[in-house]
């Protein structure tokens, strides 16, 4: 960091004490010829459009990472409620019960915690009630099937949390707004005074794709938050389908959550 300050410094130094002693030898111009404010306004616009197309992608990226982990965890938590129903009854039951809780406090707590970036305790509580049952299945076939499909569950979780924070830093974000600013202004610095009905509607316009760039770049780097964001979708679809098979099986049965995904109190 300081190296690359450093070095920037001396280029501008340089840069300033050649025009001013090498210029003269060089070009046979007069002094108060050169580049104009308006010639060097396109490299700077050129650098803005540059710097927002390179981030959009690096965040349209994460946003991408994080509906494909979505996805996944929803199939990889379906194909744990099937492989259940090789398990015996008792515990066939106890692990349908828990993957329908854990969707619902995946789709109703987590999901609203992953707009700040966070997770929520919530799911947990199930996930690791689901690895109970398992130890009891130990030695028998239907034992590696579960593990393989709650290891997918988990890492499919852990990748759906790590892209709800931010891929963007702050710092990276403040600099583009204050490129676009530095921009615009330097744009309008070099419009014409008069008659310029045309050159203010063209300035308006890039204006305004430069600040909706800079917004979608701020609402895809957090997929799970914003306009544009991805719902829980996969989820509700997953939810309802393990709902079905636990209640297929004995349609009396009450589920240990509500409708949010919380544990039940034991009836006094």
């Amino acid at each position: 960091m300081v190296l690359v300050i450093v070095v920037a410094v001396l280029a501008l130094l340089a840069g300033l004490a050649a025009n001013r002693y090498l210029r003269p030898r060089l070009i046979t111009a007069d002094d108060d010829e050169g580049m104009a404010v308006k010639d060097l306004v396109a490299p700077l616009l050129t650098l803005t459009v540059l710097l927002l197309a390179f981030v959009l992608v690096t965040a349209s990226g994460s946003y991408g990472k994080g509906e494909v982990a979505a996805r996944g965890e929803s199939r990889a938590l379906d194909q744990l409620v099937e492989a259940a129903e090789y398990a015996p009854a008792e515990q066939r039951a106890h692990i349908q019960a828990d993957a329908v809780c854990y969707a619902r406090a995946v789709r109703q707590q987590e999901w609203r915690t992953m707009a700040d970036g966070k997770s929520s305790p919530a799911p947990s509580v199930w996930s690791t009630d689901i690895r109970r049952a398992f130890s009891e299945l130990q030695g028998k076939p239907v034992f590696g099937m579960l593990t393989a499909a709650d290891n997918k569950r988990s890492d499919e979780r852990e990748e759906r949390l790590t892209q709800a924070t931010a891929s963007v830093p702050g710092a990276i974000f403040w600099f583009l707004l204050a490129t676009l600013t530095v921009t615009v202004m330097a744009l309008g610095t070099c419009l014409p005074r008069k008659n310029n009905r045309g050159q203010l509607i063209t300035l308006a316009v890039i204006t305004a794709l430069l600040t909706t760039t800079l917004c979608i770049i701020r609402d895809v780097d957090r997929p799970f938050d914003g306009v544009i964001s991805v719902e829980p979708t996969a989820m509700a679809e997953t939810e309802r389908q393990a709902d079905r098979d636990f209640l297929a099986n004995d349609s009396a049965a009450e589920l240990p959550c509500d409708a949010d995904g919380n544990r039940r109190r034991a009836k006094a």
